[in-house]
């Protein structure tokens, strides 16, 4: 088992400059490149089960306001990366809109790149 610094902060970089920015901005093509093809995301909010392909979690993505240009409250934070050879899980906070959410988000190695191959969310009363 390997484990590297290096891609824990590949990792984090991701999350900060691709991830959260893509969100806050609403840019589908910036969150678009970090998935792998055919990822699919899954979950809950306020109870109700979540359950999206990528293309139609892009899709909502895409036909709301962001974050950004609603001037709505936007905050992402990382709160662990788990780094095991060429998986990896991210825990993230992402408070946007009247939302708490909470991430988890698995990653994988291929060729040389993390790219998400997995999302489930949670929102929480805060």
């Amino acid at each position: 088992m390997e484990t590297t610094e290096q891609d824990s902060l590949a990792i984090v970089k991701i999350l900060e400059q691709v991830y959260f920015k893509g969100l806050y901005e609403g840019d589908v093509n910036l969150l678009k490149d970090l998935f792998n093809p055919g990822t699919l995301l899954f979950g809950d909010i306020n109870g109700q089960p979540y359950a999206k392909t990528l293309e139609e979690y892009l899709e909502g993505v895409a036909n709301r306001v962001s974050p950004k240009d609603s001037g709505n409250v936007f905050k992402g934070k990382i709160i662990s990366i788990d780094v095991i050879n060429t998986i990896a899980m991210a825990k993230v906070n992402v408070k946007m809109y009247t939302f708490n959410y909470y991430d988890l988000l698995t990653f994988h190695k291929l060729n040389g790149k993390w790219v998400r191959v997995n999302k489930t969310l949670t929102n929480v009363n805060e």
